[in-house]
C-alpha cells in the first residue's frame, strides 16, 4: 500500500496482560513487589557506592551506572504497567511514544555495552595492574562511559525515526505492556523489511560487538589467572568472571531471542514474556550478581554492621 493511501494514527492501545479480575489482583502484587524490590535495591546500591570511600574505583563507578540503567528502564516501563492493568484508558498519543520508547531503548542499550567496558576494565586490573590506574582513569571512564551513552542514543534515534516514520492505518491495538519496536511494526500497512534490516544490522552489530569484547577480555583474564600460583586466589578470580557471564549471557540471550527471531516464527504472547524478563526480573538479579560476590563489598558491609553494633 502506497503511503499515500494511508491515515495515521493519533493514539495507540495497549492491551492488558489480562481480563480476569482476579488474575489481575494477583499479577498487581507480584509486580508491585518487583517494582520495589528493583527500586530499593538498585538506590540503595547505587548510594552504597557512592557513600563509601573504599569503592571509589572504575568497577564501581561503572556498576553504580549499570544499576541507574536497570532502575531507569525498569521503572519506566514497570510503573506504566502497573497503571495499566486498573486504568480505564491504555491508550497512548502517537505524538508521545517516541519519546517514551526513546529513553527506554538508551538504557537497555547501555544495559549491553557498560558489561563489554566493565570486562575490558577488569582485563585492566588483573593483567596489567602496574599501569592500571593510569590506564583507567577518572576521564578515561567518563569517556567510556559517553561513548556507550553515545551508542544508546544513536541507535535509540535511527530506530524510533524509521519506526514512526511509517504509516498504521489498521489495528491501533499492541498486544504488549510497552511500545517496543517489533509489536509496532505489525501495525503498519507499510512494508517493514527495511526497518528489520535495521534492526538487525545496528542491533546486531552492537550484540556481536559487546559479546566479542568481553569474550576476549575475559579470556585473556583466564589466561592471566592461570599464572596466579594460589589455588585460592584463582577460583576468586574464576568464580567473579564466571559470575559477570553469567549475567551478560541471560540479558543478552533474552535480547537475542526477543529481536533476532525470524518473523514467520514470532510470537507477541512469547516477545511479552521474554521482554518481562529482560525488564523486571534482570534489574532484580544484577546487583545481586555483579555487586555482592565482590570482596569488598561484604567487607564495607561487614564493617557497617560493626559499627552498628558497637553503638
Amino acid at each position: 500500500m502506497d503511503k499515500e493511501n494511508c491515515s495515521s494514527l493519533p493514539e495507540l492501545l495497549l492491551l492488558e496482560i489480562t481480563n480476569n479480575p482476579d488474575m489481575k489482583v494477583l499479577i498487581l502484587t507480584v509486580f508491585l513487589a518487583i517494582n520495589l524490590i528493583v527500586l530499593i535495591i538498585n538506590i540503595g546500591m547505587i548510594i552504597f557506592i557512592k557513600m563509601n570511600p573504599q569503592l571509589q574505583t572504575p568497577m564501581y563507578f561503572f556498576l553504580s551506572h549499570l544499576f541507574f540503567s536497570d532502575l531507569s528502564y525498569s521503572s519506566a516501563i514497570g510503573s506504566k504497567m502497573l497503571i495499566d492493568i486498573f486504568s480505564k484508558y491504555k491508550t497512548i498519543p502517537l505524538l508521545f511514544v517516541p519519546f517514551d520508547s526513546f529513553f527506554v531503548c538508551i538504557f537497555i542499550d547501555v544495559e549491553c555495552v557498560l558489561p563489554a567496558v566493565m570486562a575490558f576494565d577488569q582485563y585492566k586490573a588483573i593483567s596489567h595492574p602496574v599501569i592500571y590506574a593510569i590506564d583507567m582513569s577518572n576521564r578515561v571512564c567518563y569517556q567510556f562511559l559517553a561513548g556507550v551513552y553515545l551508542v544508546g542514543m544513536t541507535d535509540a534515534l535511527i530506530h524510533r525515526t524509521l519506526t514512526f516514520c511509517l504509516c498504521f492505518c489498521e489495528s491501533h491495538e499492541i498486544n504488549h505492556f510497552f511500545c517496543d519496536i517489533p509489536p509496532i511494526l505489525l501495525l503498519s500497512c507499510l512494508n517493514t523489511q527495511f526497518n528489520e534490516l535495521m534492526i538487525f544490522t545496528i542491533f546486531g552489530f552492537i550484540q556481536l560487538s559487546t559479546i566479542s569484547e568481553v569474550l576476549v577480555s575475559y579470556c585473556s583474564i583466564i589466561l592471566s589467572v592461570l599464572k596466579i600460583h594460589s589455588a585460592k586466589g584463582r577460583f576468586k578470580a574464576f568464580s567473579t568472571c564466571t559470575l559477570h557471564l553469567t549475567a551478560v549471557a541471560i540479558f543478552q540471550g533474552t535480547l537475542l531471542f526477543t529481536y533476532f527471531q525470524p518473523s514467520t516464527s514470532y510470537s507477541l504472547d512469547q516477545d511479552k514474556m521474554t521482554s518481562l524478563f529482560y525488564t523486571l526480573m534482570i534489574p532484580m538479579l544484577n546487583p545481586l550478581i555483579y555487586s555482592l560476590r565482590y570482596k569488598d563489598v561484604k567487607e564495607t558491609l561487614q564493617n557497617l554492621e560493626n559499627k552498628r553494633w558497637c553503638k
